[in-house]
């Protein structure tokens, strides 16, 4: 594996750098987290100069990409201290390319080339059905040539923000778990959905929502994938999405540790830098260590997905292990900037509760040592 960055990397990085300070300064984040305002502006800049088109097919007017060079942007606008949570359009488009209709593809590039917003937010987790899915009780049935969903679902990013969803729902008929799940393509303002807001400690770029479906009727050609599918493609879907949540959280653990890096050489206490302190220095020392391991298993499972090996248990490992060390590298940056890390002035407070999500959505930690453990345990039995 050789990592070395290409010449059309290295400008896309370049790019992204100078688009990001120049139009999208720090006091725009503040603003927005502050207020809890979703950033258009910023989406529809990044699919104008084709950042959030990266991977798209071409025939839609998107950019092809490897999935290397896609977790290097993602990192990159993470890096500049971007809401790099809300890029989740490669997702869209990696799902859609493995499992959904060409015309399902089709509304989910047209959507970002538009906007720059994701096609759909992904409507899975319950009340009851986090972590196991399988206790899904949102239901589908068929009903004069029409299918209904119905239920509630939970904790639904960009619910409020984004034009379709793609729902999860179960067969009440079919007695076998494994066949009972199918998705569907369901547009967000269709009658009979209610969206309600959830109020969070961070991510307040983008909402965080309840999903009410009552009677919410869609066609036969709205299934996503086969009928009975819909768990396996969910799980296809979550490994990519976890390797995607660890890109973003290299690229905040980065942004804190550089941040941390220039405050300690300015801050001047008992006449010298803080940073001319050995416990500052170690510090640094192994929030350094700790960035270059979360950016090096980032490309080494981008790496495996684009020889089209399975991401089950890199995917998991580097979710479990990028969520908690990004979390810990913003967290000694915080104490290395004392108060001033503590408030809204210094973004590392905004990237600390951003990044404390990452523990939990796609998979919690608990979940991802199960599913990592397991395969760990089966390898060396076999």
């Amino acid at each position: 594996m050789d990592f070395s960055l290409t010449e059309e990397q290295e400008l896309l990085l370049a790019s992204i750098r100078e688009l990001i300070t120049t139009e999208f300064p720090e006091e725009y984040w503040r603003t927005h987290d502050e207020t809890s305002t979703y950033p258009r502006e910023f989406m529809k800049a990044l699919a104008e100069n084709g950042i959030s088109m990266l991977g798209v097919p071409e025939e839609f007017g998107g950019i092809p990409a490897d999935y290397v060079t896609q977790m290097l942007a993602l990192m990159e606008v993470a890096k500049c201290g971007a809401p790099a949570f809300l890029l989740t359009n490669g997702q869209c488009i990696h799902s859609m390319l493995r499992f959904g209709s060409p015309e399902q593809l089709k509304k989910t590039a047209e959507s970002t080339a538009a906007t720059g917003d994701p096609a759909y937010s992904l409507a899975l987790t319950e009340p009851g059905a986090g972590s196991d899915s399988n206790a899904t009780a949102t239901t589908f049935t068929r009903r004069d040539g029409k299918i209904y969903l119905n239920g509630q679902k939970t904790f639904i990013t960009g619910a409020a923000e984004y034009p379709y969803m793609l729902v999860i729902a179960r067969d009440p008929e079919q007695q076998d778990p494994k066949k009972a799940f199918s998705l569907f393509w369901v547009d967000a303002k269709k009658p009979g959905i209610k969206v309600n807001p959830l109020h969070k400690i961070g991510w307040h770029l983008v909402s965080t929502c309840e999903v009410y479906l009552d009677n919410v009727e869609v066609e036969e050609s709205d299934m996503v994938g086969e009928e009975g599918k819909g768990f396996l493609n969910v799980m296809y879907n979550f490994e990519m999405e976890r390797l995607i949540n660890a890109a973003r959280c290299t690229g905040f653990a980065e942004c804190a540790f550089e941040d941390a890096a220039r405050y300690a050489n300015q801050r001047i206490a008992f006449g010298q830098p803080i940073g001319f302190n050995q416990m500052i220095q170690e510090k640094l020392a192994l929030m350094a260590v700790k960035c270059k391991n979360m950016r090096n298993m980032v490309l080494q499972t981008a790496w495996q997905a684009d020889r089209k090996e399975s991401l089950r248990v890199t995917s998991s490992l580097a979710k479990l292990y990028c969520a908690r060390t990004a979390l810990e590298v913003i967290d000694d940056a915080i104490q290395i900037m004392g108060g001033l890390g503590y408030t809204n002035d210094a973004r590392v407070s905004r990237l600390w509760r951003d990044v404390r999500c990452e523990r939990i959505g796609g998979g919690t930690d608990e979940i991802m040592i199960y599913i990592a453990g397991r395969q760990i345990l089966k390898a060396y039995r076999e």
